[in-house]
């Protein structure tokens, strides 16, 4: 069964398929390695379950291909839950992944509380318009410094719950089995297994 992942980014590409590889029945095809997909897609919904769906269903519709999106993001609870669907720009237009740590060090500096979460939806499309989403959470808290690793995103800062080393800092086959895409796609298992199988 083929399924398109709605993503350009590497990273996403193969934390999925380290994920998925126990299915191997299923082929999964990043979206640039699909010709013809519209290059971006304007993900303007206020969550993450709608900007999810909007990437599904439109390169659903482009490629005719079971599509599977997600969208996620780092909810800060001292700064009401940002920068949330903005965690990607969360320092402007154009920036970079250090400067979103270095504005979210600035914005938490003189903060103690600092719990946060990293949530992401995952959102199936099917070419017949049936759809389906799944979410995961990890619960955490913010260093207050950079701690260098591997990772990607707000990872060197982001220490998940039970641990005393950030995602960066983390084995990948650890992070992936506890972060909030690793059980958003551990979630989707369990919901859409029968679908896959079919």
């Amino acid at each position: 069964m083929d399924i398109l992942l709605a993503t350009r980014n590497a990273h996403k590409v193969e934390e999925i398929r380290q994920i998925f590889a126990p299915l191997d029945f299923l082929t999964l095809i990043p979206a640039d390695a699909c010709p013809g997909l519209p290059e971006e897609v304007d993900e303007n919904a206020d969550t993450f379950e709608g900007n999810a769906l909007i990437k599904a269903r439109t390169l659903c519709a482009a490629s005719g291909l079971w599509t599977l999106s997600d969208d996620s993001g780092l909810e800060v609870a001292a700064l009401n839950g940002a920068p949330g669907i903005y965690s990607a720009r969360y320092a402007g237009p154009g920036c970079t992944t250090a400067d979103n740590n270095r504005k979210l060090l600035r914005e938490l500096a003189e903060v103690s509380d600092r719990r946060a979460q990293f949530r992401c939806v995952i959102a199936l499309c099917a070419p017949d318009g049936r759809e389906w989403t799944v979410q995961g959470i990890c619960p955490g808290t913010i260093a207050r410094e950079c701690h260098v690793g591997g990772g990607f995103g707000y990872d060197p800062l982001f220490i998940p719950d039970g641990y005393d080393r950030t995602f960066a800092e983390l084995d990948p086959a650890e992070k992936n089995r506890i972060s909030h895409r690793g059980r958003a796609l551990q979630n989707a298992f369990a919901a859409w297994r029968d679908l896959f199988t079919q």
